[in-house]
């Protein structure tokens, strides 16, 4: 596949750097898709793949990381979602299929708020929806919990691509192993061997970290949407172990308006390279 193009699109403080994957024809839809809370735009690789140029691709990478990771602060949920809301204006082609995954979720569900005249349908994947944390369960504690080695990694220094290409073959919700994965998981290192480290600015991690948990106007944001949306969530969970995110119990307790639809044969990573999703946001 033609690697992406790679865009800026001002915002405050800088540019937001953005990949583009073009569509064969001029007037097929345009998809915004934002990545989880430590990825990066080439998350969606398997995605602009399975769309075949059917549609065009548009995902930045987020504030404090990757190409973006320049960007200043203050960072937190609204912030990206004015950030989204920027680049859906400046591609100037009308309302878009906005798509978001695990923190991108939340992020996309604040953009269909505070902007709904930007956002012809949402798709949700794998977040968005919020639990109270158990009493005496501190934020960065369940932050970790969840997010496991994807969190374990933005301390650690890397002696070489190798070394970190080694680190993410072992994780257990990435196999098999992909040139996509590869390339996703590349994109996140900065400086040179032998200490290469994670793009991620901590400050942004703990920053929106702290908001996917606690932050009540993005808890609520699935519950003000005002433009058609859905939410598509994994069978497995973030190690591939089989307690998801969510499930049909949780999901019920949640009161939500917006339609579900479990992805099988998915985990937390894998979900957003399933087929499904591509049918789904090409309107299938």
């Amino acid at each position: 596949m033609t690697p992406p193009q790679e865009l800026a699109v001002p915002v405050e403080g800088g540019d937001l750097a953005v990949l583009h994957w073009p569509a064969a024809d001029p007037g097929a839809p345009v998809l915004v898709a934002v990545h989880g809370i430590t990825a990066n735009a080439l998350a969606w690789g398997a995605l602009a793949r399975r769309l075949a140029g059917r549609a065009a691709l548009y995902a930045p990478d987020l504030r404090g990381r990757a190409a973006s990771r320049d960007l200043p602060g203050p960072y937190g949920l609204a912030r990206h979602a004015e950030d989204t809301a920027a680049l859906i204006t400046a591609l100037d082609a009308g309302p878009v299929r906005l798509v978001g995954h695990s923190m991108g979720a939340w992020v996309s569900a604040l953009t269909a708020v505070h902007h709904p005249s930007l956002v012809r349908e949402l798709t949700l994947v794998d977040g968005a929806v919020s639990f109270p944390l158990p009493a005496g369960v501190r934020p960065e504690d369940a932050l970790a919990a969840v997010l496991g080695p994807a969190l374990a990694r933005l301390s650690a220094v890397f002696e070489s691509r190798a070394a970190y290409r080694a680190f993410w073959q072992a994780h257990p919700a990435f196999d098999p192993w992909t040139d996509e994965l590869d390339a996703y998981t590349q994109r996140d290192l900065v400086g040179t061997e032998p200490a290469l480290v994670s793009s991620c600015v901590h400050a942004a991690i703990d920053t929106d970290g702290a908001q996917v948990l606690l932050d009540p106007e993005a808890a609520a944001a699935i519950h003000r949407l005002t433009v058609p949306a859905r939410l598509l969530y994994a069978a497995r969970g973030l190690l591939d172990e089989p307690q998801a995110l969510y499930d049909t119990g949780r999901l019920a307790a949640a009161g939500l308006a917006v339609p579900t639809e479990l992805v099988p044969d998915t985990n937390h990573y894998s979900i957003i390279a399933a087929e499904r999703l591509a049918e789904v946001l090409l309107g299938g």
